[in-house]
C-alpha cells in the first residue's frame, strides 16, 4: 500500500536497473506525475551528471541529491519518482513516499545494458559504471542497503516491463 502521507513512489536500485523506463510504464499506467531525481540534478546545475562527476567529485554529486531529496520531501505529492543508484542514501528517503527496489544480479543489469539499441550512451552516461570491477564490488555493496531501504522489493530479472509494472501495481493496490 502507498504511504498516505505523500501518495509518492520512489523507485531505488543500482544504476541501469531499469528505474527510469519502468517509471516512464508506470506514469502511463497510474497517471500519476513522474521525476527523476539524476535530471532534477542536471537541470539545477545545468550539466550532465558526468561532467560534474568529472568537474566536482562524487562528493558534491551526493550533496546536490541531498537538496533534491528535502525539496521532494516538502514540495512533491502523488509522484513517481525515479532516483540515480546512489540516492537511497538520503535521510529523508522514508519521508518521500513508498520506496520500491528494482532488484536484479549485476550481470542482468549489464545485459539489460549491453542490448538496448543505445547500448554506448546507457553505459557513457553512467560514470561509476566505466571500471566494471569497481562497480561490481559497488553494487554487492549496495544490495543489502537497497534491500533494508525498500517497502517492497520487485525483481526485474528476466521480466518485461509489463510484467514488473503489473507486480508493483498489484502490490501498492493502485487502481
Amino acid at each position: 500500500m502507498i504511504k498516505s502521507k505523500t501518495n509518492n513512489i520512489v523507485l531505488i536500485g543500482f544504476m541501469g536497473v531499469g528505474k527510469g523506463t519502468i517509471a516512464r510504464a508506470l506514469i502511463q499506467k497510474s497517471k500519476k506525475i513522474g521525476l527523476d531525481t539524476d535530471d532534477m540534478i542536471e537541470s539545477m546545475e545545468n550539466r550532465k551528471i558526468k561532467t560534474i562527476f568529472d568537474e566536482e567529485g562524487e562528493t558534491y554529486f551526493r550533496t546536490l541529491e541531498k537538496r533534491v531529496a528535502k525539496w521532494l520531501e516538502k514540495n512533491v505529492k502523488n509522484c513517481i519518482i525515479s532516483t540515480g543508484g546512489g540516492f537511497y542514501k538520503v535521510d529523508n528517503l522514508d519521508e518521500i513516499g513508498t520506496i520500491i527496489y528494482l532488484q536484479s544480479s549485476f550481470e542482468g543489469i549489464l545485459n539489460r545494458l549491453k542490448s538496448h539499441e543505445n547500448a554506448e550512451q546507457k553505459l557513457a552516461k553512467r560514470p561509476l559504471l566505466s571500471d566494471f570491477e569497481k562497480a561490481k564490488k559497488l553494487f554487492e555493496e549496495r544490495i543489502v542497503s537497497y534491500a533494508k531501504k525498500a517497502d517492497i522489493t520487485i525483481s526485474v530479472e528476466n521480466k518485461s516491463v509489463n510484467e514488473c509494472i503489473n507486480e508493483i501495481i498489484k502490490k501498492l493496490k493502485i487502481k
